[in-house]
């Protein structure tokens, strides 16, 4: 069976549910194709949550007029949506005098991109804002900020999906064939016609691009690896402590960042690789993070480590050339009809508002579709019980009962907001999908009491319980072994598998 849609956009990220979001004010047919069990899977579900300012990108670049611009969008949208953001600020230190003109130049770039404030300040007033950090100098951006970047990207899905767009999960493209006003995409669920298509697939845009039968891009995947320190030691920072960047580098040094949920995050590092899916953690890299971070706060200590991960960066930049590409967003002129958006890495995630806006522009250029008068603006989820004041939580008790009934002690998460997560408009069932709605499974047991609740809530709901699984791709939570070997699919690829 063919679907037709007026526009497919590959790609679940940030980037893609933006747009999907930004076309869904607009009376189209539009069609998210994700080829993982969820969106947010990949880069943009692990990064470090920054709303970055524009200090660090090349004055007159794409990147940087889409980094500022999407910084001014930013806080507006995630209160549209109830995502958190926090404006903490950002400090980057140089450890020493050698460093300082290195802070002038990032001072001088900023302010030509039209970051609104960038001032250097000395060791003393480094101690008056930040007591545990020990620098010589540095510049310090007030307006940087923080958000949930998976949350950002669920929140602007289930929005689009609220407003209309179909999101199609486990949907990886294959196949990409026909013209403009017909194209068809092929998945393993059936063929997808559409009138334009948006390649927004991160790490796999430059595969896509080969699809339609464009070769000018080449992925270079990049891993950065991240620690989480424990909430109790949470305070040690109140605002992002960087590095004086590394000249030449691939990113921009390890941080020390602190979240909305009260954790801190060191890293990321910077490692070249083969497999794009290779999102493994390292002892070696995990120790180098202590070590680089504990140059600026000494207090950091190992036993306050309560788990690690990694995501892989989409650079257009090889290891031998280093650095930073500029972002592409083109329409090809040998491929017409299909917007290509390639080597979006950081800063992404805060750029993803002004490329939406871009995207959709183009959209309705090419459709002149009429605005949807019905748009439904506003969040769908369930409050985020830890975070209200305890008149408000004993009102949301009054009112009902499963506020009342704690799943997740560490992060003080109710059987409603998980019942919420089950119920998410996007039909994702996985236990990440449920973890990364809800925050639980995040504390310091890492789901050692709330994971098996959560499973018989699961069950509860009518998930049978050899359909559990972790992330899709065949990590099975239980088997019946009584029924041996099954057939299934890899998610990713489509490819049948076997799974015992």
């Amino acid at each position: 069976m063919t679907d037709k849609f007026d526009v497919a956009i590959i790609g679940g990220g940030v980037v893609g549910c933006a747009i999907a979001r930004a076309l869904s004010r607009f009376q189209l047919d539009v069609v998210v194709l994700e080829r993982d069990v969820d969106v947010a899977r990949g880069t943009s579900g692990k990064n470090s949550g920054v709303a970055h300012t524009g200090i660090n990108v090349p004055t007159g670049s794409l990147k940087a007029k889409l980094n500022v611009h999407g910084a001014a969008m930013f806080e507006s949208l995630c209160r549209e949506l109830d995502v958190p953001y926090k404006q903490v600020g950002k400090l980057i230190v140089a450890l020493d005098e050698s460093q300082v003109p290195d802070l002038e130049s990032m001072q001088a770039r900023g302010l030509a991109n039209g970051v609104p404030v960038l001032d250097i300040i000395d060791a003393d007033e480094i101690k008056r804002l930040e007591p545990n950090i020990t620098g010589y100098a540095a510049v310090h951006a007030p307006t940087a900020a923080i958000t949930c970047p998976y949350s950002l990207t669920i929140a602007l899905a289930e929005s689009a999906a609220e407003n209309g767009v179909e999101v199609m999960l486990e949907s990886p493209v294959t196949a990409i064939s026909g013209e403009p006003g017909d194209f068809t995409l092929t998945t393993p669920k059936g063929a997808i016609n559409a009138a334009l298509i948006i390649n927004s697939a991160g790490l796999a845009s430059g595969e896509v691009a080969r699809m339609a039968g464009v070769e000018r891009w080449r992925i270079f995947p990049c891993r950065g690896e991240y620690v989480i320190l424990d909430k109790s030691v949470g305070d040690m920072i109140t605002r992002m402590v960087y590095p004086v960047p590394p000249k030449g580098g691939a990113g921009l040094g390890i941080h020390i960042t602190p979240t909305v949920d009260g954790n801190i995050l060191l890293g990321p590092s910077t490692d070249y690789i083969e497999d794009p899916e290779d999102v493994d953690t390292t002892v070696d890299v995990r120790k180098q993070l202590l070590k680089e971070a504990s140059e600026f706060l000494p207090t950091i200590n190992p036993r306050d480590v309560i788990t690690a991960y990694s995501g892989v960066r989409p650079k257009l930049t090889s290891a031998s050339e280093g650095g930073f590409g500029d972002f592409v967003i083109e329409e090809v002129p040998e491929r017409p009809g299909i917007m290509h958006l390639v080597g979006i890495e950081s800063p992404g995630l805060t750029a993803a508002p002004a490329i939406a806006e871009m995207v959709a522009g183009w959209v309705t250029d090419k459709l002149s579709p009429a605005v949807r008068p019905d748009f439904k603006e506003g969040a769908h989820t369930a409050k985020r019980f830890r975070e209200q004041s305890r008149e408000v939580q004993t009102s949301l008790v009054d009112n009902d009962p499963d506020y009342g009934r704690v799943i997740c002690r560490c992060e003080l998460v109710t059987r409603r907001e998980i019942l919420s997560a089950i119920e998410n408009r996007l039909g994702a069932r996985s236990i990440n999908s449920i973890k990364y709605r809800s925050r639980s499974m995040m504390g310091r047991c890492q789901g050692g009491f709330c994971g098996p609740r959560i499973v018989d809530l699961l069950i509860e709901e009518g998930v049978p319980f050899d359909e559990l699984n972790l992330k899709g791709d065949g990590s099975w939570m239980f088997f019946d072994t009584s029924k041996g070997l099954r057939e299934g699919h890899d998610s990713r690829t489509g490819e049948a598998v076997i799974e015992r």
